[in-house]
């Protein structure tokens, strides 16, 4: 669906008060369009509906006239500068920015020293590392059904 089409439902679904419909619609356009500081920032006004300041602060991080309790409060809820860039959601070059604040911001978050990575107390691939695990057990929970299977069928 075309963006324009897309913000227009979003425009519907706040006015109907689907709110939770117009967040959805609105992040899968930032998604899609990272670079977009006015998608961002109406997903930023959507969160400010929801009373969520956090969420406000983390859409409206790039923007020079932000709200300082809401960049507290993504700050507190982010706490490392790697944390803050992963959720920021930005794909591609930091000088595809659209103003010199937001390409500052984004180099501060890139910036980030190896402590500042890892003070969140866990390894930076612990997901990855849960998954191979989880399906390193399933692979062998299969092969010994499988094995319980054929020796069954042979008795």
């Amino acid at each position: 669906m075309p963006l324009i089409d897309t913000l227009a439902r979003v425009d519907e679904d706040l006015a109907a008060g689907r709110v939770p419909l117009a967040r959805q619609r609105l992040r899968g356009l930032v998604s899609s369009f990272p670079c977009d500081p006015a998608l961002r920032r109406r997903l930023a006004e959507v969160y400010r509906l929801y009373g969520e300041p956090a969420q406000a602060g983390r859409w409206m991080y790039l923007e020079e006239d932000r709200d300082p309790a809401e960049t507290a409060a993504f700050e507190a809820r982010y706490r490392t500068p790697a944390e803050r860039r992963a959720a920021l959601g930005w794909i591609g070059a930091d000088s595809l920015a659209p103003t010199d604040f937001a390409r500052v911001q984004l180099a501060a978050l890139s910036a980030a020293s190896p402590e500042d990575v890892e003070s969140s107390g866990r390894p930076a691939d612990a997901k990855g590392s849960l998954a191979a695990l989880g399906c390193l057990v399933l692979a062998i929970a299969f092969l010994a059904i499988w094995v319980i299977g054929v020796i069954a069928l042979f008795r």
